[in-house]
């Protein structure tokens, strides 16, 4: 068992205090504050079976993924939250190669053994087996500009725009010779190399002059890799330098007290087929701990131009120990609305799901879709003094450790979520426009937004509610599994508690709150006239 959670008060000695007071091992190397967020007990409180659900269930999880991050420094440990979910709800782990329920697993699993293997129609992965097409940055590009160009050919001008939404990009060495074309037309700009097949800043720099990049001049005999696969798996790959994309550095990032910030959102994609997107309220914004600068002689001090977490906690600051150089996405929009106005805030919220829904609507045809997939992929925005999003780049695997309290809560219940929402215990109906802090964005060519009238016309930001809609949705599921099983003349679904579920307009009735208005449902992208 375990003792009560944290209930969300400021921590009275910092993070690491904090986590400790959630567990007794949390404070101790390698341990997990597994209480940090209770998980979602409301469908077994109101909803009992015999034998209960969760004693059936079985998990695998990739060691990547147990791994926690310590040092000496208690305040800059980190704790694996996808784990802890797994384990929070009483599903039973397991090593075992087929027998589970859910493997959240790594890239080179479902690479290297996924497609090799029969699953049955009760088994879940973290992954869809071509994931790459979409997170692989010079394949995201890729697929961006060929949809543009279709939309173009199709007349279809608004909708090409829609996949304007990367910085100007170029893959080297293959496109070198279309970059220098590029680079002359932007005199004095500055242009940001990234490794296509690494992550959390590594192998990043910038460059305002070709001699720096000489060696991404494709000689004679350099061959291209070969198209569709992973850059690990491709041995023409490991040939010649290394794969990169150089993007054209958005100069006028907009800037919070002087600082460059990016942020990092969550999707949720359950299908491909039909494209089926949820998209998570929460969210945050990652700062750089340095005062931002574009001096032409201080380029290679990437603290001030990286926001990746894996850069910033070297900076020695004492503000990344108390903050973890996150900011809730929240905050962000309450600030935008303060400087710019409600209209500003809508507009770059809508634009920013509209990035999301057309990124994927990009790789559609080229995903493999696998009933046993889904995937939560972690999209990476900048805004510019316009408030402007920028799609920088998405990840399949984005970090679900945390260094803050305020951060393992959200990254605990962002996952705890993921879980409710595959179902795996069976309790939803696969109709819910929301569960938990997952609001229904997207599904067969239908766009999800708030009712007509409110003041917000983006989920995204909102206060996220995930404690009180899934209580409300669980007591609305036993009124329902109820009314079903006297229909058929079947005993009840038992219940924990002895309070009788009340009907959805009962309940409503009984909160003085009228029913809640329909959700704007409208076809996306809009058809043609």
């Amino acid at each position: 068992g375990c003792p009560a959670p944290h209930d969300g008060r400021p921590p009275p000695h910092g993070p690491a205090v904090a986590l400790a007071s959630c567990g007794d091992r949390a404070g101790a190397a390698g341990a997990s504050p597994v209480c940090a967020t209770p998980m979602s007990e409301h469908f077994r409180k109101f909803v009992q079976r015999d034998p209960p659900p969760a004693a059936l269930i079985r998990f695998r999880c990739a060691k990547l993924h147990k791994a926690q991050v310590s040092g000496s420094d208690q305040s800059t440990q980190e704790y694996n939250t996808i784990y802890d979910v797994l384990k929070s709800r009483g599903w039973k782990e397991t090593d075992a190669e087929t027998d589970w329920h859910i493997f959240w697993t790594d890239k080179d699993w479902i690479h290297g053994t996924f497609d090799k293997m029969h699953l049955d129609p009760h088994q879940h992965v973290n992954h869809f087996l071509n994931h790459y097409e979409l997170t692989r940055k010079d394949l995201l590009v890729k697929n961006m500009k060929r949809m543009r160009r279709q939309c173009e050919k199709d007349g279809k001008p608004e909708e090409a725009a829609k996949y304007n939404v990367c910085p100007i990009t170029f893959v080297v060495p293959q496109e070198y010779n279309m970059f220098v074309e590029e680079f002359k037309k932007h005199s004095g700009a500055t242009w940001i190399m990234k490794p296509v097949g690494r992550s959390q800043g590594a192998g990043i720099f910038l460059v305002n002059k070709l001699a720096q990049i000489q060696q991404w001049r494709p000689s004679m005999n350099w061959k291209p890799p070969k198209d569709g696969k992973d850059p690990e798996d491709d041995d023409a790959a490991k040939e010649g330098p290394e794969l990169y994309v150089v993007q054209k550095y958005v100069d006028e990032p907009l800037l919070i007290g002087g600082k460059k910030f990016d942020m990092r959102l969550y999707a949720l994609v359950t299908s491909y087929q039909p494209l089926t997107v949820y998209m998570h309220r929460g969210g945050f914004c990652r700062f750089s701990m340095s005062k931002y600068s574009m001096d032409k002689s201080d380029m290679t001090n990437l603290g001030q131009h990286l926001t990746n977490v894996a850069v910033q906690k070297h900076s020695g600051k004492s503000a990344y120990k108390r903050t973890g150089a996150k900011w809730d996405v929240r905050h962000l929009k309450s600030y935008v609305m303060s400087v710019a106005g409600q209209d500003t805030a809508n507009r770059m919220m809508n634009e920013i799901e509209s990035i999301v829904i057309h990124s994927l609507l990009s790789v559609q045809k080229v995903m493999i879709n696998d009933k046993h997939c889904f995937e939560m992929y972690g999209f990476d925005i900048l805004l510019d003094t316009s408030f402007k999003p920028w799609l920088l780049e998405v990840n399949a695997s984005p970090s679900l450790t945390a260094n803050t309290v305020a951060d393992y809560d959200m990254k605990f219940g962002l996952c705890d979520d993921v879980m409710t929402l595959l179902d795996i215990e069976k309790y939803l109906t696969g109709t819910e426009l929301q569960v938990g802090g997952f609001d229904l964005l997207y599904k067969d060519g239908l766009r999800y937004g708030p009712p007509e009238g409110s003041l917000c016309t983006s989920y995204l930001g909102t206060a996220n509610n995930r404690a009180k809609q899934l209580e409300r949705l669980a007591k609305t599921r036993a009124w329902e599994l109820g009314k079903e099983a006297r229909q058929e003349g079947k005993p009840e679904p038992r219940r924990v508690d002895r309070e009788a579920p009340l009907t959805p307009m009962a309940e409503a009735s009984r909160l003085e709150c009228p029913p809640r208005p329909p959700r704007r449902v409208y076809a996306y992208p809009p058809q043609s006239k």
